[in-house]
């Protein structure tokens, strides 16, 4: 049946199908695998039946079906976590601060070197306050043979949690209590 369509009524099913499934990241792959397979095969048949232009216009908004599948999956009186923008938080942080790290320590060597560039002997750089660890460069007769140190501080690992909590806003994810009113636990 599939075949029998051309090839931009399929493009435009599938861009539906993609489009439904995007929306539905909060849910097991599995689960989500079985939805996305079960509209697809819906609007191949409906796309059969009364063309691809009517099949899509009767499916309607295809971020709101998402939407309803999610609230059925989930009780939408308790958002979830954003698991995804936690990630992406705590991955574009930590290449920040490695760039940052990096470029500072490729500062310093330059400076060194500009400063003399057959220099020979080990220089302590104090780093970026509260950043990174002291770094030691080596250098043997302009060139930088070894660096140590400028490891993340205890306070970047701390900002990294708490920015990755806060974005991600992961306290959805603890168990909610529920609370009793005197007034409402009445008969």
């Amino acid at each position: 049946m599939s075949d029998s369509l051309p090839w931009t009524d399929r493009l435009r099913i599938e861009r539906a199908t993609w489009t439904f499934d995007s929306c539905l990241q909060d849910l097991p792959r599995r689960s989500r695998a079985a939805k996305r397979r079960e509209l697809r095969g819906n609007l191949y048949d409906a796309a059969a039946d009364v063309g691809t232009t009517e099949a899509l216009r009767r499916l309607g908004n295809v971020r709101g079906l998402a939407a309803e599948y999610l609230a059925a999956e989930y009780d939408e009186s308790h958002p979830r976590p954003g698991w995804t923008a936690g990630a992406i938080f705590l991955l574009a942080a930590v290449v920040c601060l490695t760039w940052l790290h990096d470029a500072a320590a490729a500062g310093y060597r330059a400076g060194v070197l500009a400063a003399d560039s057959h220099v020979t002997g080990t220089f302590h750089w104090s780093s970026v306050a509260y950043m990174f660890d002291d770094m030691t460069f080596t250098f043997t007769d302009g060139r930088s043979t070894s660096t140590l140190g400028g490891a993340f501080t205890p306070l970047d690992y701390v900002c990294l949690a708490v920015g990755t909590v806060l974005v991600g806003r992961l306290w959805r994810a603890l168990p909610r209590r529920h609370r009793h009113s005197p007034l409402t636990d009445q008969p």
